[in-house]
């Protein structure tokens, strides 16, 4: 499996999970906000914080502004028209590469889905270890070719997309000379139902590509994205925000600081846990078998010369003499000594 490295990161399926929240356009245009949630995400133990580039122009059409639509149920977070809301939440150059600089010295790593290649390009510029593609571009193709050539790594999400669209979008990025795609389990609903999540779909899509597989999270709370960490997520992707009651399309749905920090500290205990195939026994239970373990035990008065049988033996702990599982090769055998009722029996009490 081809080695990719987000920074000086490397990922990989069972590690760690690389921890991305979501900060997207939930900044709600006000940097001083945007700056405020890096250093909560910082805080909370996340490896980086990814916002959305897009102008007005280059992520929707003028008809479908005229349309006016809405992408979120939840109406009473909007406020004016579809073009006002893009506009306001829109990042310009310099914004960018104030946050990117912002990060820089909080010592997070900055990354942001590219809408258009003018976009890719600017994030290349100033100095990105890394491009996320949204799952609304899993098709676009020429697109995913541009963005490949920068020879960068490619985090994939595949929301709403099928397994030939999935593979057709991996090998255009091949195609263009980079293989260095991790692929994100994603189901673009906000929030989904339980039901619909399918996270099997993570092993799925590792056995069918062979490369890291990670998870694009959109639901409510910690219980899922800590689910994926055992299923061996190596990214963990959340949205992210200060307030759910604020204003704009994703802030429902994201974690606050509090679920941040569990999603980032209990995912690295999950990871830890895995542990591999092997069956091992450690050195602490070693340790504790002799006290929760049991031993041969006489369950009555005997005497020297007496033939032990199954009827005169127990066991009891502690488990540091002759263990329940040896008990065969000691019926049969003569006492060289006598025994009190409930003595632990030794190896030197037989002939």
């Amino acid at each position: 499996m081809k080695q990719i490295k987000f920074g000086n990161r490397e990922i990989g399926n069972y590690r760690e999970p690389y921890i991305i929240a979501e900060i997207g356009a939930n900044h709600n245009g006000n940097m001083d906000l945007a700056k405020e949630m890096i250093i909560s995400a910082k805080e909370a133990g996340a490896d980086c914080v990814k916002f959305q580039s897009w102008t007005p122009k280059s992520l929707i059409s003028k008809e479908e502004y005229q349309n006016n639509q809405v992408y979120n149920d939840s109406k009473k977070k909007h406020f004016g028209s579809l073009k006002e809301m893009v506009t306001k939440y829109a990042l310009t150059d310099e914004q960018h590469r104030e946050l990117k600089s912002f990060c820089d010295k909080n010592n997070i790593e900055f990354a942001s889905s590219p809408f258009s290649v003018e976009e890719a390009r600017l994030l290349n510029d100033i100095g990105v270890s890394f491009f996320k593609i949204a799952s609304m571009d899993i098709n676009y193709i020429d697109f995913l070719k541009e963005v490949a050539s920068f020879k960068k790594p490619m985090i994939i999400s595949t929301g709403m997309a099928t397994i030939a669209e999935i593979e057709t979008a991996v090998n255009a990025c091949k195609e263009a000379g980079n293989d260095q795609i991790v692929l994100l389990h994603c189901i673009s609903i906000y929030p989904p139902e339980y039901e619909d999540i399918h996270l099997n779909n993570i092993s799925m899509l590792r056995n069918t590509f062979n490369m890291p597989i990670g998870f694009s999270d959109h639901t409510i709370g910690t219980a899922i994205p800590l689910a994926s960490a055992a299923l061996g997520a190596c990214v963990i992707e959340k949205h992210f925000t200060l307030d759910k009651d604020l204003p704009g399309w994703d802030h429902q749905v994201s974690a606050n600081p509090m679920e941040l920090k569990i999603i980032c500290e209990e995912s690295k205990n999950i990871a830890k846990s895995l542990g591999n195939y092997q069956r091992t026994v450690s050195e602490a239970e070693e340790l504790k078998k002799e006290k929760f373990r049991r031993s041969l035990v006489v369950k009555r008065d005997l005497k020297k010369g007496d033939i032990l049988k199954k009827e005169d033996l127990t066991a009891k702990r502690p488990g540091t003499f002759i263990a329940p599982d040896k008990m065969e090769y000691v019926l049969g055998r003569e006492l060289n000594t006598d025994i009190s009722e409930d003595a632990i029996l030794k190896w030197e009490n037989l002939y």
